[in-house]
C-alpha cells in the first residue's frame, strides 16, 4: 500500500512538474496582429505561430489580415490591434501627419521585396528595358510594390511616367485574374499569384523585383509608443517567438518549412506551397535576425523620396528600437 502511494505521489508530482513548465490557457496575455496580407512571404511568421513559439513566450495571438498598409495602421493607431506588421512607410506618413503617439517599428521580418514579374511569354533574357512602350499592371501609389518596382526601372534608365504604361486602377490581390483575363502585358505579382499564373499556364516570371532592389526593408512590425511603453514584455515575448521562427527558416529545407506552414494555407496545395517557400529561400528573403538597422530605414526612404511620396525624412531614433530584436537574437 505504500509502495503504491509512493508511485502515485511519484506520479502526481511529475505531472505538476510537467504542468508547471507549461502555460495555462488564462495566462497567456491576448495579443492581437493586424498583418497587411496573409502572404507566404510572411513564413517566419506562420512558423511562430504553427511551432507553438508565441505560446511559449506567453502570447495568446489572434491574427487579423488588414488587407492593406494604410488599414492596418489605422487598426494600430485606434487600438483595434496591439501590433501591425506591414511596410514601415506607413509608419513614416503617419510620423511625419503629426501623430502624438506614433507607431514605432521593433522588428523587421523581410530584406527583400516580395513580388516578381511576369510576362505571357518565357523570356529567358529579359532585359528591364524590354518593358518599355508596354502596357503593364502595376501596384497602388504609395505602396511599397509600385515603388519598389519604379525604383528598379529608375535604376535602370527607365522613365515609369513616359517609357511604359503602368495601369495601377486594379486592386490588390486582383491583377494576375485581370492578367489571366487577357490585361496588361506583364504584371508585378506576389505569390501565389505569380506561381498560379505559371501552373495554368497563362505568365511565366522573367524577373523578381527581391532579387533587383537589392536588400530592401520590406515589411517590419510596429506598435504604439503608448503600448510598448506600458506593455514591454509583451512586445519581447512577440520579438522572441518571432526570432525562433526566423531561426527555423534558417535551418530547415523549403520542404520542410513548406510542410509547417500548410495549415495557414488551406487553399494552397502543399507542392504550391513548397514551389513558393523555395522561390523566397532561394533568393535570401529573410532575415537572420530581426534587427531593423539604420542604413536599411535611410534606403526605404530614399526610395519614398525618389517615388515623390515624402514629405520630409523621418528620424530614425523616434521611428525604429532595436533593443527588442537585439535581445531576442541572443
Amino acid at each position: 500500500m505504500k509502495k503504491l502511494t509512493a508511485y502515485g505521489l511519484i506520479a502526481v508530482l511529475g505531472a505538476a512538474g510537467i504542468l508547471g513548465g507549461c502555460k495555462k490557457s488564462s495566462d497567456l496575455e491576448k495579443v492581437t496582429l493586424n498583418e497587411v496580407a496573409h502572404s507566404i512571404f510572411y513564413a517566419p511568421q506562420y512558423v511562430a505561430i504553427e511551432e507553438g513559439y508565441f505560446k511559449e513566450e506567453g502570447i495568446d495571438l489572434t491574427l487579423v489580415t488588414g488587407f492593406g498598409a494604410d488599414k492596418t495602421m489605422s487598426a494600430v493607431v485606434s487600438g483595434e490591434a496591439d501590433i501591425g506588421f506591414m511596410g514601415s512607410e506607413a509608419s513614416i506618413y503617419a510620423y511625419n501627419e503629426g501623430a502624438a503617439d506614433f507607431a514605432v517599428n521593433f522588428a523587421q521580418l523581410t530584406q527583400r521585396a516580395g513580388n516578381f514579374l511576369v510576362a505571357r511569354e518565357v523570356m529567358p533574357g529579359f532585359k528591364w528595358e524590354d518593358l518599355k512602350g508596354k502596357d503593364v499592371l502595376g501596384g497602388r501609389k504609395g505602396g511599397m510594390p509600385e515603388m519598389v518596382f519604379e525604383y528598379i526601372l529608375k535604376q535602370n534608365g527607365i522613365d515609369p511616367a513616359a517609357d511604359l504604361n503602368i495601369n495601377q486602377s486594379i486592386d490588390f490581390g486582383s491583377t494576375a485574374a485581370a492578367f489571366s483575363g487577357g490585361q496588361g502585358e506583364f504584371t508585378v505579382e506576389f505569390e501565389p499569384g505569380a506561381t498560379t499564373l505559371e501552373k495554368e499556364g497563362s505568365g511565366y516570371v522573367v524577373a523578381s523585383l527581391g532579387v533587383d532592389s537589392g536588400y530592401v526593408p520590406y515589411t517590419a512590425y510596429c506598435t504604439k509608443t503608448s503600448f510598448m511603453e506600458k506593455h514591454p514584455e509583451v512586445v519581447q515575448g512577440f520579438t522572441n517567438a518571432l526570432q525562433k521562427g526566423m531561426d527555423y527558416v534558417n535551418t530547415h529545407t523549403p520542404e520542410e518549412i513548406a510542410k509547417v506552414i500548410e495549415p495557414q494555407f488551406k487553399e494552397t496545395d502543399l507542392e504550391t506551397i513548397t514551389t513558393i517557400v523555395k522561390r523566397y529561400y532561394d533568393q535570401n528573403t529573410w532575415k537572420e535576425n530581426l534587427v531593423f538597422e539604420e542604413e536599411s530605414f535611410n534606403l526605404l526612404q530614399d526610395i519614398l523620396e525618389d517615388a515623390g511620396e515624402l514629405s520630409q525624412r523621418a528620424p530614425y531614433d523616434k521611428l525604429v528600437n532595436t533593443e527588442y530584436a537585439v535581445k531576442a537574437a541572443k
